[in-house]
């Protein structure tokens, strides 16, 4: 039977009464913080690139990450809002309400999390690691796996592949619970913008592996792309990535 709560977009995904009342709210505070910054947001209407190219600053939100895991009632989904200073974020908060955690960063000033409102925060430090070692945890995506995603995986020493929802994937290597993250997969900027920013001030990368078209269809393979080691950046005239990848501090093999 179908919930009366839940459409379906055009790309096919998922939108509930959560997704809406969220963004609602949080553009509401967004605008009495800084009314002077505009909001792209997953959720409002499309701002046209002729006008967005020009904003100097501007917020990124994803009012409900991982919308397919919030309906599966499995607890991972998260909140997003970044500070996008031209095309880098440069100011992330992740909220994962199910476990009251928040991470946050702001450029350099590192990244944070907090346990609850009562606990201090805790400052992330990505795991250090070689692409030779043996056990490394990759961890990925549980609801859009794709046969580039098993190849990446399959490159490396008895690794540990573990699936997981919405941008808690990045939070993972950010706070050195996972080593790499493939997204070998479509995503759009507001579902990564928050977390790139707190996986960088953790001293990770969160690199370009390769293109895609309006479709999500991998214009060209990663390995050659990830050699170039281009960030991933924002606010292009279409909000889909490329395929990409996040790393904690690799080190020279």
């Amino acid at each position: 039977m179908q919930n009366p709560e839940v459409e379906i977009k055009a790309d096919q995904s998922p939108l509930t009464r959560a997704d809406r009342e969220a963004n609602s709210i949080i553009c509401s505070g967004l605008t009495q913080l800084a009314p002077h910054i505009p909001i792209v947001s997953e959720e409002n209407q499309k701002v046209e690139y002729s006008t967005r190219k020009n904003y100097q600053y501007c917020w990124c939100v994803d009012p409900l990450d991982g919308t397919k895991e919030f309906l599966k009632r499995n607890g991972q989904f998260t909140v997003n809002i970044a500070l996008l200073q031209g095309a880098k974020p440069v100011l992330g908060v992740v909220h994962v309400p199910v476990q009251g955690k928040v991470y946050w960063a702001v450029a350099g000033k590192g990244a944070w999390a907090r346990e609850s409102p009562a606990s201090p925060p805790r400052q992330l430090h990505c795991a250090t690691f070689r692409e030779t070692d043996p056990g490394l945890v990759i961890v990925g995506s549980a609801s859009h796996a794709s046969q580039e995603t098993a190849e990446f995986v399959g490159e490396f020493r008895a690794p540990q592949f573990r699936a997981v929802g919405s941008s808690l994937k990045l939070l993972m290597v950010a706070e050195g619970a996972a080593h790499m993250y493939p997204r070998l997969a479509p995503t759009c900027e507001w579902d990564t913008a928050a977390a790139h920013a707190i996986v960088e001030e953790a001293g990770g990368r969160v690199l370009q592996a390769g293109r895609c078209d309006s479709s999500g269809n991998a214009l060209e393979g990663w390995r050659g792309a990830l050699e170039q080691a281009i960030p991933l950046h924002y606010n292009k005239p279409e909000a889909l990535n490329p395929f990409f990848v996040v790393y904690g501090k690799e080190l020279p093999s």
